[in-house]
């Protein structure tokens, strides 16, 4: 509105000057006239026009005044237009600048506008973020600086058992015998899966729950059930709706062994109640890998920043010092172990139960995760296995691949070549531990051959045994092949 009342302005200006220059023209003009003596022809009403003006105006003083404003006014307002003209040129670039800066403002407003909903939108999912998604974990973290450090004892592997079961029996009420005990200690040696088989009631739960006593670190059960099948029903798994992780008794303690010195022990408690293979598939390839640090279990997809310090990437490192005993259950309620799971892990029959003894008042063995791989180390040293025996193992396992096409296979001839050290480390004999291997590594192959075959064999096998280890030595040999004979 403004810059429609400034153009009116200038044109009734400019009008302004072009009817007093016409009028002083005029004036001139007829001035001009009447000062030259224009003379008239006839003496008609123009002529008496003449000669009145010529009379009136000629010499009246009034006239030039007149003309004199007349010339005057045009040049004022031509002088007045001059000036004014270019002064409004600022006010309307002003005024154009203005509007460029009002909409400039308008639009920074809106953007502004924009970028708060944007922001707002963006603190909300800051705030979803914030929100600890392992909130147990993140307790643990919180928990492990203040915690105190602790003083390990240390003893050699044969006392270690005497002791183990003198504080199963003393504190717990639990009776094993020394042959099985060594028989735990030397399974964790060569694996970190361990089964212990056997019917209900022979204290499969119990020694794996006094283990974790006796090293002073109570150990995790894990109650396994029939609907499991894969790795999210032992560790957990995120939950959309409340974006939190459903975090499991078992991711916690996984956790928590890593980086920690003590010995860590979780029971799968019935591990065969379900099919190991599947909801442990991943553990069981990750600890095949010989390089402890690239065993990662996948925890989440993605990573927040404030997720707990060990969750790297939405991977957890499985920890070294954690050992798996999953016990067994031999009935019809349960689902057969294949030979992957056998294969890997090391494993134990508790068929008898163990009568009740004295012995002296024993104490907690709180040793380290270190401690304990560096006595496994120095048996493996000590008691290598001899040239004699590996000769034996070869041509046991030539026989067996000839008879029955089964092998050793390198797996098991390493888990032989560590086990035998370590149970003679903790009180046994060499032919007591090759025993256990033979029964529940290699014999237990032939249970998926045809029985009336294997029958037809075993005379043969046996004699073998005899000659190479000497007459009724592998007990447990014997008796197993025994029951394969009357085909149970």
């Amino acid at each position: 509105m403004k810059k429609s009342a400034s153009k009116l302005f200038v044109a009734i200006l400019l009008l302004s000057i072009l009817v007093v220059s016409l009028i002083g023209i005029i004036l001139c003009v007829i001035l001009y006239a009447i000062s030259n003596d224009i003379a008239l022809n006839d003496e008609t009403a123009s002529a008496h026009i003449y000669n009145y003006l010529s009379s009136s105006l000629v010499d009246s003083e009034t006239i030039y005044i007149i003309i004199i404003f007349s010339l005057f006014i045009p040049l004022a307002l031509l002088c007045l237009a001059i000036t004014t003209i270019p002064a409004m040129i600022p006010i309307a670039r002003r005024r154009k600048l203005q509007k460029m800066v009002l909409k400039a403002q308008r639009k920074l407003r809106r953007n502004e506008k924009k970028a708060a909903k944007i922001a707002e939108k963006n603190d909300k999912k800051a705030k979803k973020k914030l929100v600890a998604r392992f909130p147990q974990l993140t307790r643990i973290d919180a928990e492990s600086k203040n915690r105190q450090v602790v003083a390990y004892t240390a003893c050699p592997l044969d006392e270690l058992c005497k002791q183990f079961r003198n504080f199963a029996a003393e504190k717990l009420g639990l009776y094993y015998d020394i042959a099985n005990i060594r028989r735990f200690i030397a399974g964790m040696g060569i694996s970190k899966l361990i089964i212990l088989r056997g019917i209900s009631g022979t204290g499969k739960t119990s020694l794996a729950y006094a283990a974790g006593e006796f090293f002073g670190n109570s150990s995790t059960i894990v109650p396994i059930q029939p609907m499991w099948k894969e790795r999210s029903d032992m560790i957990g798994y995120f939950n959309e709706f409340t974006k939190k992780f459903n975090e499991t008794t078992m991711l916690c303690k996984l956790y928590e062994a890593g980086g920690r010195a003590d010995v860590y022990i979780t029971v799968l408690d019935e591990v065969n109640i379900s099919r190991i293979e599947y909801y442990f598939a991943e553990f069981l390839s990750l600890l095949e890998l010989p390089d402890a640090s690239k065993r990662y279990v996948d925890v989440v997809a993605d990573s927040w920043k404030n997720d707990p310090e060990k969750i790297q990437n939405g991977k957890l490192l499985l920890p070294e010092n954690m050992w798996f005993i999953g016990t067994a259950n031999n009935d019809d309620s349960t689902f057969a172990i294949s030979d992957k799971v056998y294969d890997r892990a090391a494993v134990i029959d508790l068929d008898r139960k163990c009568a009740p003894f004295t012995c002296e008042s024993p104490s907690v063995c709180h040793i380290s995760y270190n401690e304990l791989i560096k006595l496994f180390e120095q048996a493996k040293q000590t008691y290598a296995l001899s040239d004699e025996s590996r000769r034996k193992l070869a041509r046991l396992d030539a026989y067996m691949s000839d008879v029955f096409r089964v092998s050793f296979g390198n797996r098991i001839m390493k888990q032989i070549e560590a086990y035998i050290p370590i149970m003679i480390a903790c009180g046994g004999s060499e032919t007591e531990a090759l025993d256990d291997l033979l029964a529940r590594k290699i014999l237990r192959k032939l249970e998926q051959l045809s029985p009336a075959f294997v029958k037809n064999e075993s005379d043969g096998l046996i004699a073998l045994l005899d000659e190479l280890f000497g007459m009724n030595t592998l007990r447990q040999s014997r008796e197993y092949i025994d029951k394969l004979r009357k085909g149970y």
